[in-house]
């Protein structure tokens, strides 16, 4: 473990502010949670006393900082092929691939994105989940945004929490949407089943926008904008509104035909092996100079082919 002491002042513009948010501009090598637990075990001191982390500060107290790093676990590096829409010495921006998870957890100890972007860039070990500032399932495709210094992944996670990322997607789902409209339902984990999120009373605000992009005879083809980032969020909304994502293995249920389909489109609808959800469009405030970048990704291949097949039906009776 490697020993960290550090003393600061706090300025007089952080009058009034709580501790734990001023310490983590303060100190920005470490994220707020990690300052936080550090407050409340006495290891970072205000005037040389333990305080709680809401404490109202006053300005011109001192900071003093004395804590053990704990060493990161340790996550192997894999030479795992990654596409790379933007790179420079702050941020990565990965277009990713269906299929791939974005970290090792239980039943997915390797093989994952964190893995590869070790294999990228060794620095990244020291950083929380190699900087991945946020994440997409397992089987949702697109682009994700990476941080590159520990000051830069806080001011990215912070910005990610005041929802100035802004994050479309594309998706095709189930039904046919009279017009674009939005899904406002809290969500939280599932009572029953512990690997879904549900639509509950309780749980955690969750507000999603669609926009319709194609309608076809049985589905139709959504842009999707995030105001929040819940776990499963668009896969649940979309399921909550009878509009669930086409191969949806959780949330979609039984696929749905429309009328005397082909067995073309009957195939393909019972085959898809994923949601049909790619994450579009990523834009952001880059860390360097604050300005506003913007980056896209085509729709792959499996989303390209079920929306041409798709507008082949329903132009047949033309």
């Amino acid at each position: 473990m490697d020993r960290i002491f550090k003393r600061a002042l706090v300025p007089s513009d952080f009058k009034g502010s709580r501790l734990d948010k001023a310490a983590a501009t303060i100190f920005s090598d470490f994220s707020r949670s990690q300052l936080k637990t550090w407050i409340k075990s006495g290891t970072l001191t205000l005037g040389g006393m333990k305080v709680e982390p809401k404490t109202r500060l006053s300005g011109g107290e001192e900071l003093v900082l004395d804590a053990q790093l704990d060493s990161v676990i340790p996550v192997e590096s894999e030479d795992i092929p990654l596409t790379v829409v933007h790179q420079d010495k702050s941020i990565l921006v990965i277009d990713k691939p269906p299929g791939l998870v974005v970290h090792p957890g239980a039943g997915n100890p390797s093989g994952t994105l964190q893995n590869a972007l070790l294999n990228l860039d060794e620095s990244l070990s020291i950083l929380p989940r190699a900087g991945i500032v946020h994440r997409l399932d397992k089987d949702t495709s697109g682009l994700l945004l990476i941080a590159r210094t520990m000051g830069v992944r806080n001011r990215l996670v912070a910005e990610l929490e005041r929802r100035e990322i802004q994050r479309q997607y594309e998706g095709v789902c189930q039904g046919v949407a009279t017009g674009g409209g939005k899904v406002e339902a809290p969500i939280s984990r599932h009572p029953k089943d512990r690997l879904k999120m549900a639509v509950l009373t309780g749980g955690r605000p969750a507000l999603t926008h669609y926009r319709v992009m194609e309608k076809f005879r049985a589905h139709t083809h959504l842009s999707l904008t995030l105001n929040t980032g819940r776990t499963h969020q668009i896969r649940v909304h979309l399921a909550h509104i009878r509009m669930p994502l086409v191969g949806d293995p959780v949330y979609g249920g039984r696929p749905r035909f429309p009328p005397k389909p082909g067995d073309e489109i009957r195939l393909l609808l019972q085959e898809f092996s994923r949601q049909a959800l790619h994450a579009t469009r990523l834009a952001f405030h880059h860390p360097e100079d604050g300005k506003l970048v913007s980056y896209r990704s085509p729709l792959p291949d499996d989303i390209r082919m079920l929306l041409e097949i798709l507008r082949k039906d329903a132009n047949a009776g033309d």
